[in-house]
């Protein structure tokens, strides 16, 4: 029997110096791109967070001296008397507040839910969608002079209830848009899997979608919620203020950032103590709701707990 000769395997040649450089050179500058990334990803980072500390701290500088007892439980004083609150100012902001979130909440969601499940491609959901893009963009102060329109003038008064329509139109835009894209995730499996059980499309959209994506509409109802916490502009044409306590919904109220306003614009040392006071409640209030509100959906009590 013949034999085939085997064909010798030449042997690995060790790397030349030439080799050995680039490879160092690579691996330097790909560490450097990578560093530098990463500065820069850690720098815009701070360039964020830095002003918002920079507010916080410098309201708590100005703010929290101001702070007692007081502050909280009594309204306020006369003019020329020192002390006095924001009592009724804080509650005031609660109650419109809620009555806005009430009304825009549902509304916002709703009409997010029908142009990510039921509007695709119609021309009433690209209306809606145009509607909402425009609103976003629309200067409060031109929806309180609109709300002064329509809701004031024919009432002959100004009122909670219209400050709160005003902040709840505001609201719709964040929230429709927010909702329609946190929808848009979804897998459509989970949607066709539902359907192939004979759940209807309504109860699918409702308890499987809507359910689904619960966790990205509640953060778009929450910065719907705080933009319109500060808002001045709607509540000078529509709540209007009150140096009382008021909590009929068809009368003036008072609001924290009225309050905050007036007393910023006043002439008084004591009123800019109070504005930074109120000021420095003001975002306390809206982070704590904020953080309330994302402690409850990351313990599951919003998304319905699994």
């Amino acid at each position: 029997m013949s034999t085939k000769p085997v064909t010798p395997v030449p042997p690995m040649r060790e790397p030349t110096n030439f080799n050995t450089k680039r490879m160092k050179l690579d691996q330097l500058r790909r560490s450097f791109v990578n560093n530098l990334v990463s500065g820069l990803a850690i720098l815009s980072t701070v360039v964020v967070i830095a002003p918002l500390l920079m507010i916080l701290g410098y309201l708590i500088y100005k703010g929290a001296s101001s702070l007692n007892f007081a502050f909280f439980t009594q309204i306020p004083k006369p003019v020329g008397e020192d002390g006095g609150g924001m009592a009724n100012s804080i509650v005031g902001s609660g109650v419109i507040l809620s009555l806005a979130s009430l009304m825009g909440i549902p509304v916002g969601i709703a009409a997010g839910v029908y142009l990510a499940e039921f509007g695709r491609g119609k021309m009433l959901a690209n209306a809606v969608r145009f509607t909402a893009d425009v609103l976003n963009g629309v200067p409060s102060i031109v929806m309180g002079i609109a709300i002064y329109s329509l809701i004031v003038m024919q009432q002959k008064h100004f009122s909670a209830f219209a400050g709160g329509v005003a902040l709840a139109i505001m609201m719709v835009p964040t929230i429709t848009r927010t909702t329609e894209e946190m929808l848009m995730t979804v897998p459509h499996a989970i949607r066709e899997a539902a359907l192939g059980l004979g759940v209807p499309k309504w109860r699918t959209a409702i308890s499987v979608s809507l359910r689904t994506a619960s966790p990205g509409i509640i953060t778009g109802c929450m910065l719907a919620f705080a933009r319109v916490a500060g808002e001045t502009a709607p509540l000078l044409f529509t709540a209007f203020g009150n140096q009382f306590w008021s909590l009929s919904l068809t009368q003036p109220i008072a609001a924290l950032p009225l309050q905050i306003y007036i007393y910023a614009t006043g002439p008084y040392d004591e009123w800019h103590r109070l504005a930074w006071a109120g000021s420095l409640v003001l975002i306390m209030l809206i982070m704590v709701s904020v953080t309330l509100v994302r402690i409850f959906a990351n313990r599951g009590v919003l998304k319905g707990g699994s």
